[in-house]
């Protein structure tokens, strides 16, 4: 029979500890925001120099299209880092973690 699941504290439950992830977070967000702009004026000089002045609607196509992926990523991303990088992604209980360990519910 499977056990019910026994909430444990997450480590971001301690407010100290979230205000230095969600710092941590902002400051990767600023970084990527950065290296985003910086790409997209590579990107922008690039198409001016092989194609000059053809559409401005090309320019803005190409700053949303960058500019959305890249901060979307980065936000998934930084997520994904400020989960697991404050344990907060060890603090679940998993209830198929018995099978897993057993090789599965037929053993």
């Amino acid at each position: 029979m499977p056990r019910p699941p026994v909430p444990r504290p997450s480590p971001l439950d301690n407010p100290h500890n979230a205000s230095h992830a969600w710092r941590r977070y902002r400051m990767l967000m600023w970084g990527m925001g950065a290296a985003t702009l910086v790409t997209i004026f590579l990107v922008w000089a690039y198409l001016w120099s092989q194609f000059g002045l053809v559409s401005i609607h090309l320019y803005i196509a190409t700053f949303l299209g960058i500019g959305l992926t890249m901060m979307l990523m980065a936000a998934l991303m930084g997520l994904v880092f400020l989960s697991s990088g404050t344990g907060h992604d060890e603090s679940i209980d998993d209830p198929l973690d018995d099978e897993i360990e057993w090789g599965g519910p037929d053993r």
